[in-house]
């Protein structure tokens, strides 16, 4: 979908783009070297890459050898499809320098996803992407930020 969107973004003097993204897809959450390896190497991260871990990762799940092979025990997809963002994200900020996009993982936010048992009311989890879809020109761009903070994508 960002691609679709980045020419439309192209047009605006202040293009935004904010993933919503978890604390869980954070590298220390798999336990795969390889993979830890390959979305940590920013300077040679492609979206080809990434594809071939989710590949990776789509054939041990059909194989039902997920653990054996370094994913996840806890919430495996979702795991990886938050560390899978997360990489994304910065591929995209690399590629397109004049925009700011950026990922956040907005807190525990009590929603049908998780049966409510969030800890945050949604209008505050909807704080923090907000306020990074509305930082003036020359903020940051290609990181991650947990609520309010910057944090690291290990």
């Amino acid at each position: 979908m960002i691609e679709a969107f980045i020419p439309l973004l192209q047009l605006s003097d202040s293009p935004r783009i904010v993933n919503v993204s978890a604390s869980i897809g954070k590298l220390k959450n798999i336990p795969s070297e390889w993979v830890r390896g390959v979305l940590s190497d920013e300077e040679n991260l492609t979206e080809e890459k990434v594809d071939g871990i989710l590949n990776e990762f789509l054939k041990d799940f059909k194989d039902g050898s997920l653990e054996s092979k370094g994913w996840p025990a806890f919430l495996s997809a979702y795991t990886l499809s938050k560390a899978a963002l997360n990489a994304y994200t910065r591929i995209v900020a690399k590629k397109q320098p004049s925009m700011y996009i950026n990922c956040v993982c907005p807190g525990f936010v009590k929603t049908e996803m998780n049966l409510n048992s969030g800890i945050l009311p949604v209008e505050e989890g909807a704080a923090s992407p907000v306020r990074l879809a509305l930082l003036p020109n020359g903020g940051p761009s290609g990181l991650f930020f947990v609520r309010e903070e910057v944090s690291s994508f290990e």
